[in-house]
């Protein structure tokens, strides 16, 4: 649940600080007071899209914070795990920082975070349900990923083994494409490929030539700085009195007395060891220094070569090691191409064979959906009912493919399925598509439905409702409000309502205020008390003026709610 929220220089908000509780909490206040401020702000923290309009004007910067309070086994814990993100005690910190340049700092728990891990993580705290979500209903697009998110993890397992093989699938339908294009494409493509063949075969390269001849150059262009180094120690080690002499005599000396006692034995020993050491490095020195020799033309064939190895680079690779694995990815397009008639045909005896594994993946697919629409379908209509829509009728709607071969499918990333939901809201009226004939008020209860369902599979912590009630009243409202509360017993419940029967059902009512200061908006909230509640809820129903008659009204539905919740 989403414990406490923190505000800094957001919109028309200065500084604000929010304390929530469990169950339904409404926020409720005059118009641009800053109710849906405060659900914008969780939004952002949740990962949602930011800019700098939000800054408030003349700052720096926004800020916002949220403290999330999890179950023992909530699935974000995991989630954060994944990223690296340490959850102790059960919180989650989100934090987000929006510049007046627009730009976002993400945080979790103390981490820098991108955008994408900061939503991944936050659409398991939050779910934000606002006025265009009922647009997203309308859309039939959104039907299918409905129906999956219902049906989920179940769906959601089967719906990735189909994609394992249906990449597969687009792979082999890219290659057999490429080689199948223009006949004319295909011999300057040829024309290219052999020309380059050729002419790093030509080049005739060695595995690493680049590195030792940069070491080689190297070397001879500190000819001189080489030479004199190797002579100088040489000569320290084996001129005359130089430093074998003095080892050779500290040997000599301590071995006359290495038999008095073992102290002097191991130094004797290891002056030895250490003298045969420097002795056999002395050999090294002198050989390099007979085998090293300056030579001018040999310095230019390395220079020439480094040279003509650079053009290579700049075509085909950063390095030799590069260039001849480009060279034998090239030789093998040359093969594919000039046999390309018998790769079609391995590569269609393929795909033959993999359109029917995925045929078989995309069925059970559309199996397990139709199982999931029917148990959809059964659920909505119960929700329905209960929110004064009875003598509804749904439908999950499957357009199907008749008589069509697998190879013609309409395979696509998500299935083969085209998913629609139809309803009908009058008796007597067939089933139509939802987008044409629901109303404002009968899309509100569809999609509060589809919440109060979806809520017992999403597992969030925290279920926003953004103005749902609009375009109802009356007992509607009431059952509205009992719905929402219904909710609210699951997952944390936050609502900005206009509906005094859904204020009445909250456990936590928050009353937002605006004033001005110096010239500056300030926004407020306040916890409302008994009497208090009375007062706003007779205001809700008032409009305006608050009599005695809307403060005995208010009553009514504070005791009916209680009545309820027991």
């Amino acid at each position: 649940m989403l414990a406490e929220l923190t505000i800094r220089n957001f919109a028309i908000i200065e500084e604000l600080t929010i304390s929530f509780e469990k169950g339904l909490t409404v926020l409720t206040g005059e118009t641009g007071a800053g109710k849906s401020i405060i659900i914008d702000a969780i939004h952002l923290l949740a990962g949602g899209r930011g800019s700098s309009e939000f800054v408030r004007y003349g700052e720096k910067r926004a800020e916002l914070e949220g403290l999330f309070l999890l179950d023992d086994d909530h699935s974000v814990a995991k989630t954060c795990e994944e990223f690296g993100i340490s959850v102790s005690d059960g919180m989650v910190v989100l934090r987000r920082d929006i510049s007046a340049a627009g730009k976002s700092i993400c945080r979790i728990n103390g981490k820098l975070v991108t955008i994408a891990i900061l939503r991944e993580v936050g659409r398991h705290l939050v779910d934000i349900h606002g006025q265009h979500d009922n647009q997203e209903l309308m859309n039939e697009e959104n039907h299918l990923s409905l129906l999956d998110q219902f049906g989920s993890p179940v769906i959601q397992d089967a719906l990735m083994n189909y994609r394992d093989i249906y990449q597969d699938y687009v792979k082999l339908h890219k290659k057999i494409k490429n080689l199948s294009e223009n006949e004319q494409e295909m011999a300057h493509r040829l024309d290219l490929l052999q020309f380059q063949l050729e002419e790093i075969e030509a080049a005739e390269l060695t595995p690493n030539e680049d590195v030792r001849l940069m070491e080689e150059r190297n070397q001879i262009s500190n000819y001189e700085k080489v030479y004199e180094a190797l002579n100088n120690s040489y000569n320290a080690l084996h001129g005359e009195r130089k430093g074998l002499d003095w080892l050779n005599l500290a040997m000599t000396h301590l071995g006359d007395v290495s038999s008095i006692n073992d102290n002097l034995k191991k130094m004797s020993e290891a002056i030895s060891s250490q003298y045969y050491l420097v002795e056999e490095l002395s050999f090294d020195i002198r050989n390099e220094l007979e085998q090293l020799e300056f030579d001018p033309d040999k310095l230019d064939l390395i220079e020439s070569r480094i040279t003509e190895i650079n053009q290579l680079k700049r075509k085909y690779g950063q390095s030799v090691e590069e260039i001849l694995q480009y060279a034998a990815k090239i030789e093998e397009e040359i093969d594919t191409i000039k046999h390309r008639d018998s790769h079609i045909d391995s590569l269609t005896k393929e795909l033959q064979s993999i359109t029917k594994d995925l045929v078989l993946e995309a069925n059970n697919l559309t199996e397990l959906r139709k199982k999931w629409a029917k148990q959809l379908t059964k659920d909505i209509l119960q929700e329905l009912k209960e929110l004064y829509m009875q003598k509804t009728k749904f439908e999950v709607y499957f357009k199907e493919e008749s008589n069509m071969e697998p190879a013609n499918l309409p395979f696509t990333n998500d299935g083969i399925d085209q998913v629609e939901f139809f309803i009908s809201t009058n008796p007597g009226e067939p089933l139509k598509a939802l987008s044409k004939t629901a109303s404002g008020g009968e899309l509100s209860r569809m999609m509060l439905a589809m919440k109060s369902i979806f809520s017992q599979h999403q597992g969030v912590t925290s279920i926003i409702f953004d103005e749902v009630d609009t375009g109802v009243s009356g007992r509607v409202a009431q059952a509205i409000a009992e719905k929402i509360y219904r909710v609210s017993i699951g997952s944390q419940v936050l609502c900005i309502t206009h509906l005094p029967q859904v204020a009445a059902m909250a456990d936590t009512h928050l009353f937002i205020s605006k004033k001005t200061v110096d010239g500056r908006t300030k926004t407020k909230v306040k916890a409302l008390k008994e009497t208090e509640k009375i007062k706003e809820i007779g205001r809700m129903i008032a409009g305006v003026e608050v009599t005695d008659l809307t403060k005995q009204h208010a009553k009514e539905l504070l005791a009916l709610a209680n009545s309820i919740k027991k």
